[in-house]
């Protein structure tokens, strides 16, 4: 494994020597009475996270760059990054470890925005298991969906706290995470979202505790990110840019109004409970945009996903150092590009 990690190393240091930078103006509208269609695939269902695209859609943000955007909804949460790279449909929404992991199995995507720039994945509990950091996991049952990074983020936090591994039952409930606490199956679950499930607990008055993984030994990551092919970047790069701004001017928007944003997210997709949605919206604000100011909508740290790239191949969640160099780029966002 050292050996692997060192060939990364040099390999991502010859690597940034052919990355250059610099301002680029750009055409970000589409040519006179030209509309392209344009197929987004959500990860899940349309919530929150999404707000961003259902405004630029209500906003016609999509429509000044020129695109016919159509969102669609998997019926399947595993089947998106798999459509998107057999030419199904031209981006979807997904996460960085996924990437990765898509990445790792030969296919030729690569992330193009950051939407949520920090983990919403988290340890969450109800108020009454007191469980307020990781060392107070020791004896309990932990219910996460079963996926195996998941398993390496329960395995990292609790080397971190030096809490045993085989002191703490891990239970695999699916998606039923809120179930499982409120049913008393689980005493936390990892892989509830700070902003989402942990919201739902507090509005049933249940006083959740959230610990967020990037605090207690997990490396931070983009929890959404918006995926294109390879190739598309190579043959259309102007295609892709147009769509990244314009979904940046609509996280943009949410940013100014909440309220409308949130009202446009539930038009478009009544089951929802709007005070649920605004409430997660609200919470997820800051994590739509870059820390830094002076970065533009979507960006993503290289040395962040160097560094998650490096922890998922010391867990054996990936195989080869190719899967991390030039998983990202932001060369498409605004103000960004040779």
């Amino acid at each position: 494994m050292k050996r692997v990690l060192a060939a990364f190393a040099v390999a991502l240091a010859l690597a940034l020597l052919l990355v250059g930078c610099g301002e680029k103006k750009e055409l970000t509208t589409g040519s006179a009475g030209i509309t392209q269609r344009f197929t987004l695939m959500l990860d899940w269902f349309p919530n929150a996270d999404h707000a961003g695209i259902y405004e630029a859609l209500a906003d016609g943000e999509f429509a000044k760059a020129g695109l016919d955007v159509q969102v669609q909804v998997p019926s399947d949460p595993a089947t998106p990054l798999k459509l998107l790279a057999a030419g199904k449909i031209d981006a979807a929404i997904s996460y960085e470890p996924e990437v990765l992991l898509a990445r790792n199995q030969g296919l030729a995507l690569v992330s193009v925005a950051a939407v949520v720039q920090e983990p919403l994945t988290a340890i969450v509990s109800i108020g009454s298991k007191h469980i307020t950091s990781p060392a107070k996991l020791r004896g309990k049952r932990v219910g996460d969906a079963g996926i195996g990074y998941q398993h390496a983020y329960l395995s990292t936090i609790l080397a971190h706290a030096g809490v045993p591994a085989g002191s703490v039952s891990e239970i695999n409930v699916g998606a039923n995470l809120v179930p499982a606490m409120l049913s008393g199956r689980v005493d936390a679950t990892l892989g509830a979202f700070w902003n989402y499930e942990a919201i739902q607990l507090a509005m049933l008055k249940k006083r959740p505790n959230v610990i967020h993984m990037e605090q207690v030994g997990v490396p931070n990551y983009d929890e959404l990110v918006v995926v294109v092919r390879k190739d598309t970047i190579v043959n259309h790069p102007d295609l892709v840019r147009r769509f990244v701004q314009a979904l940046g001017r609509g996280y943009e928007t949410v940013r100014s109004d909440p309220q409308a944003a949130v009202a446009n997210l539930v038009r478009a997709s009544p089951d929802l409970d709007p005070k649920l949605q605004l409430a997660s919206v609200r919470a997820t604000l800051g994590a739509f945009f870059p820390s830094n100011p002076s970065n533009p909508w979507g960006w993503q740290d290289p040395q962040q996903w160097t560094a998650y790239g490096q922890w998922m191949l010391s867990h054996h969640l990936i195989s080869t150092p190719n899967a991390v160099l030039d998983a990202s780029t932001n060369e498409l966002l605004a103000g960004q590009g040779l």
